[in-house]
């Protein structure tokens, strides 16, 4: 027995593909029993399994039970829920040594697919490679593993109010927020967390559906951010809060409208944090402002600029010792008191503390950063084969510049008008490309640097892709 899987599903942070085309209940069965054997070669026994609202999600998850408890390893099953709710559920257990969500993300509803922890660390990159290896070669662990309902909501919950601690729960008695669940897998935690949180509360689209009725769940599209914005101008709250589909990533949006992106959000929250303990080092991912680091320095902390990738962060947090992560996605990762994953609904909890440990309102706190003129990220189709190449003969022609040229994650190059990006995508076939200036003088220069680099290398931004 072996398992061939299509090779566009084993991508470099999870396992995504198209049901009923690259993603089948045999393919679950199969990342199962390779994920238990991989487990169980390494001394680990017990895995905690999650899913998402896609309509899929309960028959994988049936299937991926099936292929672990045939590797022998014994499983939790913790129920619909956002990611955070599965990564808590490993975090937080004595008895749990990996886990596994099933989720399509913020990917449109006929995708799904896998994100795994082992042994308390992301499984990611060559640990995926290795898990299609196993299944190729069907060498597999054999055993009868059992099987455990645990439901966590309540427990999860309970653990989010903790974000609140040591603030008295009166000065928050007229905080308003608006929060847009988007029908995504964070609707009933979310429902439970209002109901227990100080201040007034409206909520949108809490109901899971998977068909995802009234916007895709992308937080970083602003135009998923509308019904949000409608809600704050017309309740007059204090800001807005939106979730990705499976709940690890948070948008915002201040009482005026505004939105707060990944790098700002992460401004706050690295300003709050900063208060409490000096000199902490506080990691953002390329594509994030430089009016980030340079605000982490004036507040007396360690910024470190790192590659984009949720599972890529996290591994540098613990490398580092880092109290707080994030990326321009919407990721966050709170170390500190926390357990150093990406929460979107934990990040919500965080925001609020910010605002009142800081003695400013969020609108405040937003009007507060400078006014830089940026790009969104730009993604255009090129060839699998030309895409890594591609920055390295940019990295190579720029070696000489003078400009300032950091390499830590393709190109990110920063002259006197700002700076610009040039990363190829770990999971699709694409470039991405960002800029950002403080005059829109300087991002257009900064856009013909990097129109001339693409076409030295027979390259143009041509159609943008979609994720």
């Amino acid at each position: 027995m072996s398992h061939a899987f299509d090779p566009t599903i084993l991508r470099e942070y999870d396992i995504r593909g198209i049901i009923g085309e690259t993603l089948e209940a045999d393919d679950a069965r199969a990342i199962g029993r390779s994920f238990g054997s991989m487990l169980k070669r390494s001394g680990g026994s017990r895995v905690a399994v999650g899913y998402d609202g896609r309509q899929s999600s309960p028959m994988l998850e049936h299937a991926l039970v099936e292929g672990l408890t045939a590797s022998g390893c014994d499983v939790v099953r913790v129920g619909l829920g956002p990611t955070p709710m599965l990564y808590y559920a490993e975090a937080s257990a004595d008895d749990v040594d990996g886990g596994i969500q099933i989720t399509g993300s913020h990917n449109p509803p006929n995708y799904n697919g896998f994100k795994m922890v082992f042994q308390g660390r992301p499984f990611f990159g060559s640990d995926i490679q290795h898990l299609g290896e196993v299944a190729a070669a069907g060498e597999w662990e054999d055993g009868t593993g059992s099987v455990v309902d645990r439901p966590l909501i309540d427990a999860y919950v309970e653990r989010l109010l903790e974000g609140l601690d040591g603030i008295d729960p009166a000065s928050l008695a007229d905080i308003r927020i608006g929060w847009d669940a988007g029908n995504g897998s964070a609707g009933p935690a979310l429902e439970k967390l209002v109901a227990r949180l100080p201040g007034e509360h409206h909520v949108l689209y809490a109901e899971v559906d998977g068909a995802f009725p009234n916007h895709h769940p992308d937080p970083t599209v602003e135009a998923n951010l509308a019904d949000l914005r409608a809600l704050v101008a017309d309740k007059q709250l204090d800001f807005g809060i939106a979730f990705d589909g499976d709940g690890d990533r948070i948008g915002a949006i201040d009482g005026e409208g505004r939105v707060i992106w990944g790098d700002q959000l992460l401004m706050i929250y690295a300003q709050d944090l900063l208060e409490r303990r000096a000199g902490a080092t506080i990691i953002a991912d390329v594509k994030a402002s430089r009016a980030l680091f340079d605000h982490v320095e004036a507040h007396g902390g360690k910024p470190v600029m790192w590659k984009t990738g949720h599972s890529l962060i996290k591994s540098k947090m613990k490398e580092t010792g880092a109290p707080l992560a994030g990326e321009m996605s919407g990721h966050v990762f709170f170390a500190d008191t926390y357990y150093g994953y990406d929460d979107a609904l934990y990040a919500g909890v965080r925001l609020i503390a910010a605002s009142a440990r800081l003695g400013r309102s969020v609108t405040e706190l937003r009007g507060a950063m400078p006014d830089m003129v940026n790009t969104p990220e730009m993604r255009f189709q090129v060839e699998e084969t030309r895409k890594f190449a591609a920055v390295e003969e940019v990295r190579d022609r720029l070696a000489n510049s003078p400009a300032e040229v950091d390499a830590t994650d393709g190109v990110r190059v920063t002259t006197n008008d700002g700076w610009w990006l040039l990363r190829a995508s770990n999971t699709q076939d694409v470039l991405v490309a960002r800029a950002e200036s403080d005059s829109e003088a300087g991002l257009a220069r900064l856009m013909q640097q990097i129109d001339e680099q693409l076409a030295l290398s027979g390259l143009e931004r041509g159609p943008q892709a979609g994720h």
